[in-house]
């Protein structure tokens, strides 16, 4: 035994990624007095600008958005009540295609090896029982995602350490019902074509793959909470057109996928420290 705290670790694409993925397991952990480390690995500069204006219209400032994100980001922080905040700060590249994909000094331009260092320096230091990140598509293939679970899986590889591993994921029945969801809360969404509709289909998995189901309902308002606290991304940001009761019905539970595991803890499991504590 030692007197080193047990250690979340979860390496995030953008400002407010935190909450939309890992809130509830960010402030249950907290709670349970686990260390929590968020890295945070872009700076959110493609996101909405003051009311709303979108990347590249008139009057769209990265930098200035930037600034702004990372102040909201740290609100975020603190009503999660995580411990620890590092920001590798590439600059956001936006959806895929975009032309920020390729812009100096864009996650999805920076080589893999480079990130993946500077984040093993980070594991290194802080000696994370537990880590979770993104799978290989980014979830919904985000290339900040995306590569945010590439430089996470070449971090792991280059430290000696052997953490769980987790990747986020979403249960294939919930996503069926999203459509649903949304229109139950106002939102105007088309039908989709059906290459759209067959990628939607591809995203989260079947729920008998889903290895991990934790259940965060009593910290829902605090992930609420969170997001919220990403004020300019609002308009982003659907939960919070929920409300704070029917989000905390629909939003209580929090699943992944285990991918690397020392402890034999069986599966399904409902605690990311199982085997650990």
């Amino acid at each position: 035994m030692t007197d080193r705290p047990l250690t979340l670790m979860a390496v995030h694409a953008h400002p407010d990624d935190e909450a939309t993925g890992t809130g509830g397991v960010l402030a249950r952990y907290a709670a349970e007095g686990v260390r929590t480390v968020l890295v945070t690995c872009t700076d959110g500069g493609c996101g909405d600008g003051p009311g709303g204006v979108k990347p590249g219209e008139p009057g769209h400032d990265p930098a200035a958005v930037a600034l702004m994100r990372r102040e909201e980001l740290r609100a975020s922080c603190d009503v999660l009540k995580i411990s620890h905040l590092e920001m590798l700060d590439y600059a956001d590249s936006g959806m895929m295609g975009w032309p920020s994909n390729d812009a100096p000094g864009s996650f999805w331009r920076t080589p893999v090896a480079e990130g993946a260092a500077r984040l093993a320096e980070l594991m290194r230091r802080y000696r994370p029982d537990v880590v979770v990140t993104y799978d290989e598509n980014g979830f919904y293939g985000h290339p900040d995602h995306i590569q945010a679970h590439r430089i996470t899986m070449a971090a792991l590889e280059l430290t000696e350490a052997a953490p769980k591993v987790y990747w986020t994921t979403a249960p294939r029945s919930m996503m069926g019902r999203f459509g649903e969801i949304m229109r139950e809360f106002g939102a105007d969404i088309p039908e989709p074509d059906p290459a759209e509709a067959a990628a939607m289909a591809e995203i989260g998995l079947p729920d008998d793959e889903i290895t991990t189901w934790v259940d965060t309902t009593a910290f829902s308002g605090q992930k609420f909470d969170a997001l919220a606290a990403h004020a300019s991304q609002g308009e982003n940001i659907f939960f919070l057109r929920m409300g704070k009761e029917r989000f905390g019905e629909l939003m209580g539970t929090e699943t992944f996928v285990r991918v690397q595991d020392a402890t034999g803890a069986a599966l399904p499991e409902n605690d990311l420290f199982a085997g650990l504590r």
